[in-house]
């Protein structure tokens, strides 16, 4: 017998999470499958998203697996290149790549095949993070429609604050001043965008979270909009026992039990790719009824609270986030974001498709 923890990413719903943003928006879509598909796999990802119209990623090498692999959309490279020798690959496997600063302008320039490359030309119009500022975009734009290496140029930018309060008011206002006077695609809008704001979808949308079933809000959850949890990290009760008031449970003993407590002990830990800093009381389900941790989690395993599912025992279902218990919900009380629950699934966990 193997050890409990398993992984099993649903894709049918990824292909109905795609669906959701094909109902949400009348633009070019592309999918989102940097860091591994957001740790749901590459190339399966990829069949499953083979609708959208294009999908985005960061290493070259992974961009040419998926045209390995059979995908023939739009694919996109959103830090660009990193040197001038990727260039001929970039033509060579038909790859379209961001342009975010002067050096990749520059590696442009010593490329002489011609109009050979498609580039997305990247604003930063906030973010402060990647892209050429406003006022840098007229002089650059020239440049790249008189460039004899490129083909097509697109406009894009990213939002800081979709998610949140403040929205997306100041950097729409801005992009959409600055490319008013360009005759070429653009490209906005994220998760959030997509969900709350559609005057920022223009040609091309980039969702990447709520493709995976999670929600980028904290107020609304994934299933309000119709999505899919495509992750589901579940395990196994290894052991169960009960501890006498006063007793203390984990590392450092940070938990202390008031009452008599019926613990069970989880076969997942941080090198499972569990976050280490969830505290006593994020939400887990034990034989589909929810229940909490208790106390510091460990490399290998965790405990919980069974105090009010007497049933459990040894063999007992776990699941830590996905089906039935929302990774967006784990993510909030462990301080951290489901992109990062995802994204740290350890490789030692066996997935099933």
């Amino acid at each position: 017998m193997s050890r409990p923890i398993q992984a099993h990413i649903d894709l049918s719903a990824l292909k109905n999470n795609l669906r959701v943003v094909r109902r949400l928006t009348s633009s070019r879509i592309m999918a989102a499958i940097k860091a591994n598909a957001y740790g749901h796999g590459l190339i399966q990802a990829a069949r499953a998203l083979e609708e959208a119209e294009g999908l985005a990623l960061l290493d070259l090498q992974d961009a040419i697996r998926l045209r390995d692999a059979g995908c023939r959309q739009t694919i996109l490279l959103l830090e660009g290149c990193f040197s001038a020798d990727e260039l001929p690959l970039l033509a060579e496997y038909d790859l379209s790549t961001v342009i975010h600063n002067a050096q990749q302008l520059d590696w442009l320039d010593a490329y002489s095949r011609r109009n050979a490359l498609k580039v997305w030309l990247k604003v930063n119009t906030g973010m402060n993070r990647l892209g050429f500022f406003p006022q840098e975009i007229p002089a650059v734009m020239e440049r790249l429609k008189s460039h004899r290496a490129v083909r097509e140029v697109t406009l894009m930018t990213h939002f800081s604050h979709a998610d949140e309060v403040e929205g997306v008011a100041a950097q729409l206002e801005c992009f959409s001043g600055l490319t008013s006077a360009y005759n070429a695609p653009r490209s906005m809008a994220n998760s959030a965008a997509i969900l709350r704001y559609p005057a920022t979808h223009a040609d091309w949308v980039r969702p990447g979270i709520m493709l995976y079933g999670a929600s980028p809000f904290t107020d609304t959850s994934a299933q309000q909009f119709g999505l899919r949890p495509v992750m589901t990290l579940s395990s196994e009760i290894i052991s169960v026992s009960e501890i006498r008031p006063g007793a203390h449970v984990g590392y450092a003993g940070v938990f202390r039990a008031e009452a008599s407590t019926r613990i069970g002990t989880v076969a997942c830990g941080y090198a499972d790719g569990y976050p280490r800093h969830a505290s006593t009381g994020t939400p887990i389900l034990v034989d589909g009824q929810r229940t909490h941790t208790l106390g510091r989690v460990s490399m290998d395993m965790l405990s919980v609270d069974l105090s009010n599912i007497p049933d459990a025992q040894v063999g007992s279902h776990v699941t830590l986030w996905g089906e039935g218990m929302p990774v967006e919900e784990v993510a909030h009380s462990a301080g951290t974001i489901s992109y990062e629950l995802l994204c740290a699934l350890a490789a030692r966990v066996p997935v099933r498709y």
